[in-house]
């Protein structure tokens, strides 16, 4: 039984990319993992000339399931007492999962795990320091963009793991019901870190255990369908995990919020992609006001809590600064 079951999702992501990524694994300090790869009904044979490697899975899906059902799919076939996401864009450094597996140890008590997320094609660059969730309902990758100078010596609390690298203890990732597959994709690591919270965990990134990614290699960073999904799930998000005593007083700024996001894109092109995703987030929201209903009713986390774990500064939402704490 290996300790850790690296999951990989496909969908189109190029022979040479996934190749690329799949040598990354290949060449990681410890050995005690396997790997599951589920391609999403790929249609440019990206999986038909995969490496030989042992410990190498392929699940072939006749449909696309997303990423969130694609990760719940693989999760629900792997073996390893940790799931250890990793988008197709991104290569690991070599000592990323023994970085993880010592924090595992260094701190029995916590159930998931971010990294250090660098710029692939400028390393100088950070590609973020966890995922940052703002009190108003909109969340970002921390420092995305910004000097890797801002990267931190030492293991820090964050919000929640960036699913393109993300470690997760499989039993508390199965309690928690996996990703959220109506999300499709985008957003679905902040909906499941706030979960986390909710549930009364605590998420840390650790300081080396370093990625280098590309940022949706896949889909393109600004797509219409990247936009849509991410306007859409934001607010899903929002509706779904914010505490009662927050969510009534945010609720006119998220909307508000929400509508310059639209306004913006009137100058950038990405308007209407922009306004689907706020129109179907607000107006096919009835299974998500349901799911709010359920999770607040059985949160083991105090308000407080939760609300502690939140991003409050106008600035760091302005500057998509990362937001982390030294660890207790």
């Amino acid at each position: 039984m290996p300790r850790v079951s690296v999951i990989i999702i496909s969908y189109n992501s190029g022979a040479e990319r996934l190749n690329r990524m799949l040598a990354s694994l290949a060449a990681q300090t410890v050995t005690d993992f396997e790997i599951i790869l589920l391609d999403n009904a790929s249609s440019d044979g990206c999986v038909d000339s995969l490496p030989e490697m042992a410990n190498l899975r392929l699940i072939r899906s006749t449909e696309n399931l997303g990423f969130a059902g694609g990760v719940n799919r693989a999760a629900r076939e792997a073996q390893g007492e940790w799931l250890a996401l990793l988008n197709p864009d991104a290569t690991a450094e070599p000592d990323w999962l023994a970085a993880w597996l010592r924090a595992a140890t260094r701190y029995p008590d916590v159930k998931s795990f971010g990294a250090v997320q660098l710029n692939a094609d400028d390393p100088s660059k950070l590609d973020g320091l966890g995922d940052v969730y703002h009190a108003t309902g909109i969340a970002w990758r921390g420092g995305f963009g910004q000097s890797a100078e801002l990267r931190p010596d030492s293991d820090q609390e964050i919000f929640a793991p960036c699913g393109a690298a993300a470690f997760y203890e499989r039993d508390t990732f199965e309690a928690l019901g996996g990703l959220e597959e109506s999300f499709f994709c985008y957003h679905e690591d902040v909906d499941f870190g706030a979960r986390l919270r909710l549930a009364g965990e605590r998420s840390i990134m650790v300081a080396d255990a370093v990625i280098l990614h590309e940022g949706s290699g896949t889909t393109g960073r600004y797509s219409d369908f990247t936009i849509y999904h991410g306007a859409r799930n934001r607010i899903w998000t929002f509706i779904r995990v914010m505490p009662p005593l927050l969510f009534w007083p945010m609720f006119p700024i998220h909307i508000l919020i929400n509508i310059a996001f639209v306004l913006r894109g009137l100058i950038t092109g990405t308007g209407p992609a922009y306004f689907r995703g706020m129109k179907d987030g607000f107006l096919k929201a009835d299974k998500t006001w349901l799911a709010r209903r359920s999770l607040q009713k059985t949160r083991k986390a105090t308000t407080g809590q939760f609300l502690k774990s939140l991003a409050w500064s106008p600035l760091a939402l302005l500057g998509r600064r990362p937001v982390t704490q030294p660890v207790d």
